[in-house]
């Protein structure tokens, strides 16, 4: 499977988005864990894709060991 195994920085797409940044994966079980039980909300979403990666960026540097 493509893919990261320690992840990836926010901003980069996922490995397994197709070209109009859809999962490739979805309802496969070769999807991983952890998109499964991820659960989007709005203010990890925000009104857009820009909001949603500097949303993510952010809890990455928090999160940063």
């Amino acid at each position: 499977m493509p893919g990261h195994a320690q992840g990836k920085p926010a901003a980069e797409p996922c490995a397994n988005l197709s070209t109009d940044l859809r999962c490739r994966l979805w309802g496969r079980p070769e999807r991983p864990a952890f998109c499964a039980g991820l659960q989007a909300s709005d203010e990890m979403c925000g009104d857009d894709r820009q909001q949603a990666i500097a949303w993510l960026s952010a809890l990455e540097r928090a999160t940063r060991p």
